[in-house]
């Protein structure tokens, strides 16, 4: 087997999107699955726009945008009547507005053809076993056992990224406990056709005395999701059962029919204490349970993949080791905010009493009315508005002569507008950054096209160009300024607009693969900023890029 420096347990969406982050930025990383192959029930349905960012630095998102279905919005009904609503799709400074209905095999088959593209493989029906993490020495490793075919193997590696679940045993194996609570109730799924379901592609939850029904449209049918009273089956729900309860729920003249998936569970809030223990790292389901509502535990999950994959991947390749202290930093704060807000949700639904519901079906005909509801929640369901500031890799001192104050250490870049001068096809930050590489920053004049030249120089010297890049951004309304000339790494954009300018003092930030400012400074600060990249040659041949 490759020597590879990292093991991913796990090939859902988490651990592909750790495995992706890892090979597309030079290091190899082998990953195992316990599984006979991807996975084909429909758990996760949704991805919201910061999941979707994530798809897209990783080269899957447009795989998945040509078959998903846009949601038009979501309405909640009592006794009949529509008590409230949101609209879905008007999210700016981000190229997904909206949410797309992609079922989870999708989406798991898109990120498993990137990684056979960039040189990785999965390997099937391979059980880890045993894990034990050695810590105190020079250097930290973990070993696992691996079982396959009646085969046992033995390795010893650096990290180890638990991307292996709920029932993690990776976690269970380093001692780290799953806190929080499971709900007193079932929940029951069938994914079928709905006739009689309007046309319009909209999420409606009708919240009913005796429970809760939603119907979530896909792109071949739809979903229904029911709660009911706790019992010790285990078996799939019948397709009858279903039709009862949607009888009984929802607003009439609505049949289901052609299931193929329904499911009997429980639902979960949990957050774990600690995501990391020495050289594990844990990801996804392993580290946080969700409810359903939001669909939020996939696009958590996602973004946990793709964080740990890039910040491994600098520190193997000679980044500050002390960055992968601000995993966990930065991920729990978010997994306990995903894991509240739909714990919140799901308590809203199982209101029974009825000066509660009426209390519960007032409110939220305020906040719909005064829009409100559309404000909170949409952002809150994006995950596009992570504050990232008090993070150990991020410096969030001081301002910075001229630069913007929307160019906030610890918050997701501005976008702007671009023009191409050299080495980029970009027509906007956002659209450049999305590449997934570190980037420095540096605008102004030509005092500016010295520093980000300088800063050329040393992406080259450090043989990181395949994951680093020096973006000058010249002001709009500067006149034709001379590029320094010999500089591969340099690339070259006019600001189309005001967001980063105007013309003044340059400037320099760096912004991380994840698209968030991690430091700002003036030109005499740039060897402070350049110690944040990675120093080494790619460990696997460079991709070459999906983006000119």
């Amino acid at each position: 087997m490759t020597a590879a420096p990292v093991l991913v347990v796990g090939a859902g969406p988490t651990g592909l999107s750790a495995a992706c982050a890892l090979w597309d930025l030079g290091v190899p990383c082998r990953v195992v699955d316990r599984r006979p192959g991807p996975g084909i029930a429909p758990k996760g349905l949704v991805l919201w726009s910061g999941a979707l960012e994530c798809l897209d630095r990783l080269g899957v998102a447009e795989k998945l945008t040509g078959t998903a279905l846009p949601l038009a919005g979501a309405s909640y009904w009592s006794k009949g009547r529509r008590i409230a609503g949101v609209r879905f799709g008007g999210l700016t400074g981000t190229a997904f507005p909206g949410p797309l209905c992609v079922p989870q095999p999708v989406t798991e088959r898109a990120l498993l053809e990137r990684l056979t593209e960039l040189g990785g493989s999965v390997e099937w029906e391979t059980d880890a076993t045993a894990v034990t993490v050695h810590r105190g020495g020079p250097e930290e490793s973990v070993t696992v056992t691996l079982s396959a075919g009646g085969t046992r193997e033995t390795v010893t590696v650096p990290w180890l990224v638990a991307a292996d679940g709920a029932r993690s045993l990776v976690r269970d194996s380093v001692g780290i406990p799953f806190e929080g609570h499971t709900f007193d109730r079932t929940f029951l799924i069938g994914d079928g056709r709905l006739e009689g379901a309007p046309e319009e592609a909209e999420v409606q939850h009708h919240i009913t005395p005796d429970g809760v029904l939603v119907i979530v449209p896909q792109p071949d049918g739809h979903r229904v999701f029911f709660d009911t009273e706790p019992d010790e089956r285990t078996d799939p729900p019948s397709e009858e059962l279903l039709q009862r309860l949607l009888d009984e729920r929802g607003p009439g003249g609505l049949r289901l029919h052609g299931t193929w998936w329904t499911s009997r569970f429980r639902v979960h809030a949990k957050v774990a204490p600690r995501f990391r223990e020495g050289p594990v790292l844990l990801a996804g389901d392993a580290v946080h349970a969700h409810t359903t509502a939001g669909g939020q535990g996939l696009n958590t999950g996602v973004q946990d993949g793709y964080d740990v994959g890039w910040k491994l991947a600098t520190v193997v390749r000679g980044g500050d080791p002390a960055l992968l202290d601000s995993y966990e930093a930065e991920r729990r704060p978010a997994s306990v905010r995903a894991v509240a807000n739909g714990d919140q949700q799901t308590r809203m639904w199982l209101l029974r009493r009825p000066a509660a519901r009426l209390l519960r079906n007032t409110v939220m005909r305020v906040l719909s009315a005064t829009g409100l509801l559309e404000r909170k929640a949409i952002p809150l369901l994006a995950q596009l508005d992570l504050d990232h500031s008090g993070s150990p890799a991020v410096d969030a001192s001081g301002a910075v002569a001229g630069a913007p104050r929307a160019l906030r250490p610890g918050r997701r870049s501005p976008d702007a507008a671009l023009a191409p001068v050299r080495g980029t096809a970009a027509t906007s930050l956002h659209d450049h950054l999305a590449a997934g590489r570190h980037t420095l920053l540096v605008y102004g004049a030509e005092a500016a096209g010295e520093v980000a030249a300088r800063a050329a120089q040393a992406v080259r010297e450090r043989g990181v160009g395949d994951t680093a890049q020096v973006l000058w951004v010249q002001p709009a309304d500067l006149a034709a300024a001379q590029v320094p000339h010999g500089e591969g790494e340099l690339i070259v954009a006019r600001e189309q607009g005001r967001t980063l300018g105007p013309a003044g003092s340059p400037w320099v930030a760096y912004v991380r693969p994840d698209g968030v400012v991690a430091a700002r400074s003036a030109p005499a600060g740039l060897d402070a900023l350049l110690a944040r990249l990675p120093s080494r040659e790619p460990l696997t041949a460079p991709v070459p890029s999906l983006r000119p």
